[in-house]
């Protein structure tokens, strides 16, 4: 593996659900301490801080380090896991997957499971399985034994999936590029703009809790009071059996895309125009997003004050939301090469002159 394969299997095995993100936090920690300024808000989501040439106009990188997962919530009698999901899950990408509860006393794996279809009614067996009558089965036939196991209610639950390099050699299938991709691309970037002039300062924020409810994006904004906002995100691969072909699609190995609809933001037209123009002059391939339902930590942050200029980045990432997803790493190191163009070009003449 070279130092990028490194870095992005660190990342995506890490265990970070909502409101557990220590184990990232450390890894931007670890990789940023020697060339940035580093600060926490009190909810936990990290800022590292890097000077250019001029203190303002201040840039702030923006990727979540929270993965989807699940919260135990009761122990039976019987020694299962009631839980909640954390994020966004699909019904039917949940059964049968591995997971690990992370107790006070250490990591206790389990399974996803329901009644099985044998005992079911013909009825039951023609719907999709809801995640309220699921559970999570640690091998445990007891309450007492699964409380010495060490599990409680309000233990974090995290999919078990190990990064793993696919047949050609490009692509990559693992847990949580949703949102580890943003997490890398802050790190290689601040790092390559180190070794860069670059007329501004470059804020590098990882922040929690964006699958629940895009929180830390408000806090690290208090943090940073940002000039301009690039989110570094997943996208949603659409290339995928089943989709219209008169549809444009977002597709792996075509470029990184930018996103110029969500339900939570549009972009500041300027600076999508100004991504879309370097992009172009770095000979970079770059594909188009719209998504109408959900949104991505620009919608708070872009809301910051009197409001902040930004756009969404993306790197495309088939079967997102579950346990393990696929992304093509050119499309990551354009992304990374996108940022650090874009990032030099945002001096104080043009972040002013991005809003006039």
């Amino acid at each position: 593996m070279d130092a990028t394969e490194q870095l992005l299997k660190r990342f995506t095995e890490a265990s970070g659900v909502s409101g557990y993100e220590t184990e990232v936090r450390a890894l931007i920690r670890g990789e940023l301490a020697d060339i940035t300024d580093i600060e926490q808000d009190r909810l936990g989501s990290i800022v590292c801080r890097k000077v250019g040439t001029r203190d303002e106009p201040k840039v702030m990188l923006a990727a979540h380090m929270d993965e989807i997962g699940f919260m135990v919530r009761q122990v039976t009698k019987e020694g299962y896991l009631r839980f909640v999901p954390l994020g966004g899950w699909w019904n039917q990408v949940i059964l049968g997957q591995r997971v690990v509860v992370k107790t006070a006393n250490g990591d206790v794996f389990g399974v996803l499971g329901a009644k099985p279809p044998h005992i079911l009614t013909p009825e039951e067996r023609d719907k999709v399985v809801d995640k309220k009558d699921m559970y999570i089965d640690i091998g445990a036939t007891s309450l007492e034994e699964a409380e010495e196991a060490g599990v409680r209610p309000g233990d974090p639950v995290v999919p078990v999936s190990a990064f793993i390099p696919l047949a050609t050699g490009k692509t990559y299938l693992a847990k949580a590029w949703d949102d580890r991709i943003g997490c890398a691309t802050v790190v290689q970037a601040i790092q390559r703009l180190a070794r860069e002039t670059h007329p501004n300062t470059i804020y590098g924020a990882g922040t929690v809790q964006e699958e629940v409810g895009l929180r830390g994006a408000r806090t690290s904004a208090y943090v940073v009071d940002p000039d301009v906002v690039i989110v570094l995100e997943s996208d949603i691969a659409q290339d995928v059996p089943g989709m219209r072909q008169e549809e444009p699609v977002v597709s792996l190995g075509k470029g990184p895309s930018i996103l110029v609809y969500d339900s939570s933001m549009i972009p500041n037209t300027r600076l999508r125009d100004l991504a879309i123009k370097v992009a172009k002059q770095e000979e970079i391939p770059l594909q188009f997003s719209a998504i109408e339902r959900g949104g991505t930590d620009a919608g708070v942050i872009h809301l910051h004050n009197a409001g902040v200029p930004a756009i969404v980045l993306g790197v495309p990432a088939r079967h997102i939301h579950s346990h393990a997803g696929i992304i093509h790493r050119d499309d990551y190191d354009n992304m990374v090469s996108l940022v650090v163009a874009l990032a030099k070009e945002l001096d104080e003449r043009t972040v002013w002159g991005l809003t006039v």
